[in-house]
């Protein structure tokens, strides 16, 4: 019977001999990519996109919390943003009139993300109960003006980061979790249908942040984690991951799938936000910034959504930056924190509405704010 001595010994050797043939695998991928997006589009020609500061304004400051915001989600049709924050509540408000319509009171007030039903009747929540909770916008509150909760989805053994309801599915939610797993669930039974990662040796290791589900292929989600990796999941075969995306140096704190379905966008903990293609497993390009004046390393990046088109990406930072990027160039187009009504903190979360004609962010400056297109977008194309 082998020693303890000799099994560390051996998984030593083993980490070492995949450390290797990782290493390995990068330098022959980066011998392959002789390009990247920004390289080859400036090859053809591609003119960059003419966006000024009065071409994104400012038309709502969303107040009411009294804690940070640490996450928003928009609801599919509608203009209602619900918002999650540090003071343990959920708020829904009508983006057009910065009306409250709901404020919700949680069990648990260490609350990190919400996200709303696809038809917009329901929101889920998750946080460091490591529950993911449930609340039907039009049941009664009780004497006290408490929302009951409908529904809690129980299972994870870990902090529940960030939740996401598939698309056109009001009983299918998938969250994630520092358990380093995600679950898909039936919320009308509370059950797990499957479980991501975990036991299986494809999956994460480390806490996975943010999850995003391919509006093109619902059954189709990628998964970012504190482990620096992304993998692509198929809801049909949960024993492995299907691809894992390697390049990041840090937490990687948001994913989000590329209009089209077939790319993804990350941002992490090493300050660069990276265009991935989810078919190849090739990185495309690097949306990197430099580093601040008195400061040598680059603020985090904490959240990423895309314009409707995918030309714009746009990236909020730990120091309160909120950069719009130009995808086809690579290029910063211009820098929200730098306007006026810009937020006075950290840029936690940002969503995209979904007809495209408006941006939300939230901050630990315990505001959101709406700014609204004032023109039509380039399309994101290569031809």
């Amino acid at each position: 019977m082998a020693s303890v001595a000799d099994l560390k010994e051996k998984h030593a050797a083993a980490t070492a001999s995949v450390n290797s043939l990782r290493e390995r695998l990068r330098q022959r991928r980066e011998m392959l990519l002789d390009t990247d997006v920004a390289r080859y589009s400036k090859v053809q020609g591609r003119a960059p996109v003419s966006f000024n500061p009065t071409d994104l304004v400012c038309c709502r400051t969303l107040q009411g919390h009294s804690g940070k915001v640490y996450s928003l989600d928009w609801t599919p049709e509608k203009n209602w943003i619900v918002s999650a924050s540090q003071d343990g509540r959920l708020i829904v408000w009508n983006a057009l009139t910065s009306q409250k319509t709901h404020a919700i009171k949680l069990h648990c007030p260490w609350v990190m993300t919400c996200a709303f039903a696809p038809n917009g009747q329901s929101v889920a929540c998750g946080g460091l109960d490591s529950a993911c909770s449930i609340f039907n916008l039009n049941s009664q509150a009780d004497r006290d003006g408490n929302m009951p909760v409908s529904r809690i989805l129980t299972g994870h053994k870990g902090y529940v980061s960030s939740c996401q309801y598939v698309p056109d599915q009001e009983t299918r939610l998938i969250t994630s979790s520092g358990d380093q797993t995600c679950v898909l669930w039936d919320v009308t039974t509370g059950q797990r249908i499957s479980i991501f990662g975990g036991e299986f040796p494809s999956g994460h290791t480390a806490d996975v942040q943010s999850v995003s589900i391919n509006s093109s292929n619902t059954n189709m989600f990628v998964s970012g984690s504190c482990d620096a990796t992304v993998r692509l999941w198929d809801i049909r075969i949960a024993s492995r991951a299907v691809r894992t995306y390697h390049g990041h140096e840090g937490d990687v704190n948001s994913v989000k799938f590329f209009p089209d379905g077939h790319r993804f966008g990350t941002g992490s903990e090493d300050g660069t936000c990276r265009l991935f293609d989810m078919r190849t497993g090739h990185q495309l390009q690097v949306y990197s910034r430099e580093p601040d004046r008195n400061d040598n390393e680059l603020p985090a990046v904490t959240s990423i959504a895309f314009s409707i088109s995918g030309r714009l990406l746009f990236a909020g930072y730990s120091n309160g930056d909120c950069y719009v990027w130009d995808t086809l160039l690579a290029e910063v187009v211009l820098n929200l924190g730098n306007l006026q009504n810009s937020h006075d903190g950290r840029i936690s979360c940002l969503g995209m509405s979904s007809d495209g004609s408006a941006l939300c962010t939230g901050s630990w400056d315990k505001n959101l704010k709406v700014r609204t297109f004032k023109k039509r977008l380039f399309p994101f194309t290569t031809s």
